[in-house]
């Protein structure tokens, strides 16, 4: 009976050890991290979806709009707006009187006009004292760009839900419509001559050109005579010609010339 004491005890102990350790484990926590950091990610994802759903949120545009050629005694004036959420964010006049007084009058005047039509967002700006008729052209000019402006924003229809079918597919498709009719400018090089530089401006849509222009030509005196004269009919033949291989307008050779360099240059960019 003594010679098995030492096993006894050793029986004893160990299982005394076996029941400890179930009594532990018996305590241990119902919340385990294990659970708390299963809940972590759900909590993440459901933060997460919100900012995925405010990414669809509706963002305005942003679109250039160029008013009509505004004519006066000293040349042509012709201010393009860029509008973003129904406000005009800058203006630039694309056209101004060049050359001698005129262009002088030009520089100082055009800047202050344009940051103007960005503070009164209309036409109801200041004339520049010393350049009123270059004012005058440009008011017009911003007129035109604003009624246009107008116009598109209103074609292009509100923003509406889902919640009539007809509407809004008619009005997706007349988007669709407007952004592959929509036509885009491109401006020459300017082409110096012995009487001014000549530069010239072309819009294309669909690959033809719908439109040309002068935006730089000789100016002041018989030159400024003669571009009055020619650069319209090289206008028009350009449209009609849908290349530079245009006639050259008697007796204003030079400007010939230089409008139909800086119109090649106007045709290479636009990939014609």
């Amino acid at each position: 009976m003594r010679k098995n004491h030492p096993i006894r005890r050793a029986v004893l102990a160990g299982a005394a050890t076996v029941s400890g350790i179930v009594l532990l484990l018996s305590l241990k926590p119902a919340s385990d991290p294990a659970s708390a950091a299963g809940a972590a990610p759900q909590r993440t994802a459901a933060a997460q979806e919100s900012p995925q759903g405010g990414s669809g949120a509706q963002r305005t545009g942003t679109r250039s709009v160029t008013g009509d050629v505004a004519r006066t005694q000293y040349g042509d004036v012709q201010v393009r707006l860029t509008v973003s959420g129904g406000r005009i964010t800058a203006a630039e006049a694309v056209q101004a009187p060049q050359g001698g007084l005129s262009g002088q009058k030009s520089e100082q005047a055009v800047p202050r006009l344009n940051q103007e039509a960005v503070t009164a967002q209309s036409a109801n700006i200041d004339t520049v004292s010393g350049a009123t008729y270059t004012s005058g052209g440009y008011k017009k000019s911003l007129q035109s760009a604003l009624d246009k402006a107008k116009a598109g924003g209103s074609a292009s229809g509100p923003a509406s839900g889902p919640s009539s079918g007809t509407p809004s597919g008619s009005s997706s498709s007349g988007a669709a419509a407007s952004g592959a009719a929509q036509a885009r400018t491109v401006t020459g090089e300017a082409a110096q001559t012995d009487y001014g530089p000549v530069q010239v401006r072309i819009t294309v849509s669909n690959g033809r050109i719908s439109k040309a222009e002068a935006v730089q030509a000789p100016q002041g005196g018989l030159s400024g005579q003669k571009s009055e004269q020619a650069v319209p009919r090289l206008n028009q033949e350009t449209v009609t010609a849908q290349s530079a291989n245009i006639d050259t307008v008697s007796g204003a050779t030079y400007t010939s010339g230089g409008y139909k360099k800086s119109l090649q240059s106007a045709l290479d960019k636009a990939g014609g």
